[in-house]
């Protein structure tokens, strides 16, 4: 019976390749250890595409982890960033709050954290001239953050992510073409961090685009997020599923 149970997890596993290739990777930040998670794609592909997933404040998380999976089999190298390590994993909304406001607060902190990230991504074979960010909520702040910095990326993707930037900061030209999904009900990004966004983006001379969801609220794409409106997080389908399309389009259209 052992034996059998085993063979049929083995099977399992081996069928879901979601399960199977993502490989954790351990990394670090001077003395912190880091660990992120890895995934190579179904097909491989003569330019090596990679896709750098930052996720959410609560850091790497099953959408995340999907998200990399589903970039697999659509033929791109996939990192999901781990930006806290070890030690400082939120295990609940207080602690991903103070975490997740550290580095938003200290954004040379959090760019570091990412470039880490990039880094392992083209060590796992993705090509350093053909990279995309994306992000949720927190990792779309991010997302928005390696494009300010200026790191060698193609694109950058924010799902329902914050906008905002200390406005003392200097704008500096934005090189790569960026993308933000924004729940059109997220009222968790107020309109005057909106339209500040906006303006940065006019000023830097960015190649942008900012698609709004009707009845999307924050979290729009985690389906964790139950769906009551109410919340001010909640799910959408239709919105998940249409963001999702035009991040596939985004993709095609800036990688090589």
């Amino acid at each position: 019976m052992k034996n059998i149970f085993f063979a049929l997890l083995g099977f399992l596993l081996f069928s879901n390749g979601a399960i199977a290739q993502l490989k954790a990777v351990k990394y670090t930040d001077g003395n912190q250890k880091l660990n992120g998670l890895s995934i190579a794609p179904k097909k491989g592909s003569k330019t090596k595409p990679g896709i750098l997933i930052l996720p959410a404040w609560k850091g790497i998380d099953n959408h995340s982890k999907q998200s990399a999976e589903k970039l697999s089999k659509m033929g791109y190298y996939a990192f999901v960033a781990d930006i806290y390590g070890e030690g400082n994993y939120p295990t609940n909304t207080q602690e991903a709050g103070k975490q997740a406001g550290f580095y938003k607060t200290n954004i040379a902190d959090y760019q570091r954290r990412i470039q880490l990230a990039w880094d392992q991504l083209v060590k796992a074979g993705a090509n350093p001239d053909n990279i995309v960010v994306i992000g949720y909520c927190f990792g779309g702040t991010g997302a928005l953050e390696a494009a300010r910095a200026g790191m060698k990326i193609q694109g950058a993707v924010s799902f329902h992510g914050g906008l905002g930037r200390n406005a003392s900061r200097v704008n500096n030209p934005i090189t790569v073409e960026i993308l933000v999904l924004h729940g059109a009900d997220d009222t968790y990004v107020p309109a005057a961090e909106v339209a500040a966004f906006q303006q940065e983006m006019r000023d830097t001379k960015a190649e942008w685009e900012m698609i709004y969801y009707a009845n999307s609220v924050h979290a729009f794409t985690e389906i964790e997020a139950g769906n009551d409106n109410s919340k001010g997080a909640a799910y959408n389908e239709k919105a998940a599923k249409r963001s999702w399309e035009r991040m596939n389009s985004f993709l095609k259209e800036v990688l090589k």
